[in-house]
C-alpha cells in the first residue's frame, strides 16, 4: 500500500471485510480535507482492481465519525471554477463509493457532520451508536452553502423530502434514534451490538433503504412545486433570501432537478460554486470559527460542579435554575415567597416539555430542580447564582447572608446585567469569590453568557466560572468589569436610538424594518418590547451616567402607564396571542438615514468598547455580539463588518451625522485599533 496513505488505516478480517478507518493525524476531529480526499482516491482504486466481500467505514477517533469537509480550504477558494472543479472531484469520489460491486456499510459513532453524512449517504448501509453524542447531520446552511457531494441528491432520493429537506434548511442535527426513525440510518445500536450490526449488514445485506410512498407522491413535479414553494414561504419569516440564499438553492435545487439524477448532481455543484463566492460566507464561517474560540476558552475538566442554588425565581433565576436542571446539575432555587417558585415551575415544566423527549427525562429534570425558600442548598452549591432585581442595596444584603455559609471553593456569581461587580463586592470579606454570570433572556434560547471580571476576582474563580458555563452548554465570553459590560453597552445606544426616532414621530414598523433589512433578527422596537420596557428603561437609566446617554422621555412614559411590552400586551405594539400588531402602511420614511442612525449607534459603541479592553480583542467583540444579540450573522460581526465597509468610510459618515443629528455620533477613539 502507498506510503502516502498516512491518514486512513485499512485492514482485511477473516470474513473478507475490509475494514477503512479514518484517523486523522495530529488532530481530535476527523474532516475530509483534499488530502484525506485523495488518500481515498488511491485507496478506491486499490479496492476497485481487487473488491473485498464488503466494506465499512469507520473513524480512529475516540469521539466522532467525521465533522465535514475542511472548512479552512473554503477560503482558499479564489474563483467559481476552482470551487467548481473541487466540489466535482468530491462528487466523483462519493460517486465511486457508491458504485463499489461490493455492500458498503458506514459505522458511525458520535458527530457525524456534512461531508461525513454525505460519505455516509454514498454507502448502501448506516449504522449508528444510539447513544447522546451521536449527532448526524447536513449542516452546511449554516456556513451559507449546502451539500455539494452528492448529500442533496441521495437525501432527497431516499427520504421523504419533508424529512430530507428540513434537516438541510434548519441545519439540524440529529440524534440516532431521530434518523433512524426518517430512514437517515438502517439501524441505531447500543455500543455492544453495533460492530456486530454493521458486520451482519455488510455479510447479510437487507433490502436498501428506499423512498416511502408518501414521499414518492410528494417528488412529483407538481406536488413537489407546491411543496417547495410553502418552504420558501417558512424560510423566509427567518432568513430573508437577500441576506440567505442557501436554503432557496437547496428548494431550488430539489424542486428543478429532481427525477434528473445526473443533471441534479451538476446543479448541486453549480449551486455551491456560486454560493461560496463572496463575503457571505466567509462570514459564516468567521463565525463559524468564533464559536469554536468560545467553546475552547478554559478547562471545562478543571472544575466539575454538581450542584447549582440559585437565588431569585423571576423569569431569569427561574430560567436559570430551570436551565441547569436540564443540563443534568442538581439545583436549589430561592425566593421569599412560594408564589414566585411557582411560577419559575411552571415555565421549567413548558421548556422540559419542548427540549426533553420523554415523560421519565421530564420527570428526572423537575426532580432536580428543588424549591428552597431558605436557601438551604446554599451550605452544598458548587456555584451560587444571586439573580434578583437590579438593586445594589437588595444584592448587598444578600451578600452578607451567603458568604458564611459557603463551602470553600464554591463560585459566587451574580446575573447582574449593568451594576459593575466592584460596587456589588464591597460587602463580602472575600471579594475575589466573586464573578458575574450573566445570562441572556430567554435564556434557554440565548447561547452567550459573559464571564465577568474584576481587578480582584481570584483566577480560579473566573476559570471555574468559565467551566461551568461549558458544563451547561453555553458559549463564555470573559469580559471586564463596566457598567453594561459588553452586550447591554452596545445595544443600549442602538435602543435609544430606536426610542428616539419613535419619539420624532417614526412608526415602530419602519424603525424595525431599517433594522432587520440590514440583517438583525429582530427590530429594535419589538426587541424592546420583547425584552420589557421596564427593564430597558432600568438599564438605560443605570448607563446614563456613565456614557452620558439620554433616555428619551417617551420611553418613561410608557413604563410610568403600565405599558411594558409583550408581557404588559401592550408597549411600542399592542399584542395579540403574544405577536405584535403591526401596521403594514407605515410611512417608510428615509430607511437609509434611519438605518444608518441605528447602526452607526451600535457600531461606534462596538469601537469604543474595543478601546476600553471590555474585551481582549476584536474577534472575541464580534464574537459576543453575534451570540448575545444576533447581530447579522452573515456580516461576521460589527467589526468585521467596519473592515468590510471601510473604516475611513464609517467614520466620514459619522462625522457628518454628528452635524446633522448631535455629539452621539461622534466618532469613537477606537476606530483607529481597527486599521493598525
Amino acid at each position: 500500500m502507498s506510503e502516502t496513505i498516512v491518514d486512513w488505516h485499512s485492514h482485511c478480517d477473516d470474513d473478507g471485510i475490509l475494514w477503512l478507518i479514518l484517523d486523522q493525524r495530529d488532530t481530535s476531529t476527523n474532516v475530509l480535507s483534499i488530502s484525506v480526499l485523495d488518500q481515498l482516491d488511491s485507496l478506491l482504486d486499490e479496492v476497485s482492481s481487487n473488491p473485498p466481500r464488503a466494506i465499512i467505514f469507520r473513524s480512529g477517533k475516540t469521539h466522532g465519525f467525521i465533522a465535514g469537509a475542511d472548512v479552512n480550504e473554503f477560503l482558499e477558494v479564489g474563483s467559481t471554477q476552482e470551487a467548481l472543479i473541487m466540489i466535482k472531484r468530491g462528487q466523483s469520489l462519493f460517486s465511486r463509493i457508491e458504485a463499489l460491486p461490493c455492500p458498503t456499510v458506514a459505522l458511525i459513532e458520535g458527530f457525524c457532520m456534512g461531508g461525513g453524512t454525505e460519505l455516509a449517504l454514498a454507502c448502501d448501509y448506516r449504522v449508528a451508536l444510539d447513544d447522546a453524542g451521536t449527532r448526524i447531520g447536513l449542516p452546511e446552511v449554516k456556513l451559507g452553502i449546502h451539500p455539494a457531494y452528492g448529500g442533496l441528491v441521495r437525501s432527497t432520493a431516499m427520504i421523504n423530502p419533508l424529512n430530507s429537506l428540513e434537516i438541510m434548511l434548519s441545519g439540524r442535527a440529529l440524534r440516532a434514534s431521530a434518523a433512524r426513525a426518517i430512514g437517515l440510518v438502517d439501524a441505531a445500536q447500543p455500543k455492544r451490538q453495533i460492530e456486530r450490526a454493521a458486520r451482519s449488514m455488510a455479510l447479510s445485506p437487507p433490502p436498501r433503504q428506499s423512498m416511502p410512498l408518501l414521499g414518492k407522491i410528494l417528488s412529483l413535479p407538481g406536488v413537489r412545486n407546491l411543496l417547495a414553494g410553502y418552504m420558501r414561504k417558512q424560510v423566509a419569516k427567518k432568513a430573508p433570501r437577500q441576506h440567505y440564499p442557501a436554503p432557496y438553492a437547496i428548494l431550488d435545487v430539489w424542486s428543478n432537478f429532481y427525477g434528473n439524477k445526473k443533471r441534479m448532481m451538476e446543479e448541486e455543484a453549480n449551486s455551491v460554486a456560486r454560493l461560496i463566492q463572496g463575503n457571505r460566507v466567509r462570514s459564516l464561517i468567521r463565525v463559524f470559527f468564533l464559536q469554536t474560540r468560545l467553546k475552547g476558552l478554559g478547562d471545562k475538566k478543571s472544575f466539575t460542579p454538581r450542584h447549582v442554588h440559585v437565588i431569585g425565581a423571576g423569569t431569569m433565576g427561574g430560567d436559570i435554575a430551570a436551565w441547569c436542571a436540564l443540563r443534568g446539575f442538581n439545583v436549589t432555587l430561592q425566593d421569599r415567597e412560594a408564589k414566585y417558585l411557582g411560577n419559575a415551575f411552571k415555565r421549567a415544566q413548558q421548556l422540559y416539555s419542548k427540549r426533553l423527549k420523554t415523560v421519565m427525562e421530564r420527570n428526572a429534570a423537575l426532580d432536580r430542580l428543588i424549591p428552597d425558600i431558605n436557601g438551604d442548598g446554599v451550605t452544598r452549591a458548587d456555584v451560587i447564582i444571586e439573580a434578583i432585581f437590579e438593586n445594589v442595596e437588595a444584592k448587598h444584603a444578600i451578600y452578607k447572608a451567603v458568604e458564611p455559609r459557603m463551602k470553600p471553593g464554591a463560585v459566587l456569581a451574580t446575573n447582574t446585567s449593568s451594576i459593575p461587580l466592584e460596587t456589588l463586592a464591597t460587602v463580602l470579606k472575600e471579594p475575589d469569590r466573586l464573578v458575574g454570570i450573566h445570562f441572556f433572556n430567554p435564556v434557554a434560547m440565548m447561547p452567550l453568557v459573559e464571564i465577568v471580571e474584576t481587578e480582584s476576582s481570584s483566577e480560579q474563580t473566573v476559570q471555574h466560572a468559565i467551566a461551568f458555563t461549558q458544563h451547561i452548554g453555553k458559549l463564555p465570553l470573559p469580559v471586564k468589569s463596566s457598567p453594561g459590560f459588553l452586550v447591554n453597552r452596545i445595544l443600549m445606544p442602538y435602543l435609544v436610538e430606536a426610542f428616539t426616532l419613535y419619539d420624532e414621530g417614526t412608526a415602530p414598523e419602519t424603525i424595525d424594518k431599517a433594522a432587520t433589512d440590514f440583517g438583525m433578527p429582530m427590530g429594535p422596537v419589538e426587541l424592546a418590547d420583547t425584552v420589557g420596557l421596564d427593564i430597558c428603561y432600568s438599564v438605560a437609566k443605570n448607563l446614563s451616567s456613565a456614557y452620558a446617554i439620554e433616555v428619551p422621555a417617551g420611553l418613561k412614559k410608557f413604563v410610568d402607564s403600565k405599558q411594558l411590552g409583550k408581557k404588559s400586551g401592550r408597549g411600542f405594539y399592542q399584542y395579540k396571542n403574544g405577536k405584535p400588531v403591526k401596521d403594514r402602511d407605515a410611512d417608510p420614511g428615509d430607511q437609509k438615514v434611519i438605518q444608518n442612525r441605528l447602526v452607526y449607534r451600535f457600531l461606534n459603541e462596538a469601537a469604543a468598547c474595543l478601546q476600553e479592553g471590555i474585551v481582549s480583542d476584536k474577534d472575541l467583540l464580534d464574537a459576543g455580539i453575534i451570540f448575545g444579540t444576533g447581530f447579522a450573522p452573515f456580516r461576521g460581526g460589527p467589526m468585521n463588518h467596519s473592515l468590510q465597509e471601510g473604516v475611513d468610510t464609517l467614520v466620514a459618515a459619522m462625522v457628518e451625522y454628528e452635524s446633522k443629528f448631535g455629539d452621539r455620533f461622534h466618532p469613537a477613539e477606537g476606530w483607529s485599533l481597527l486599521t493598525e
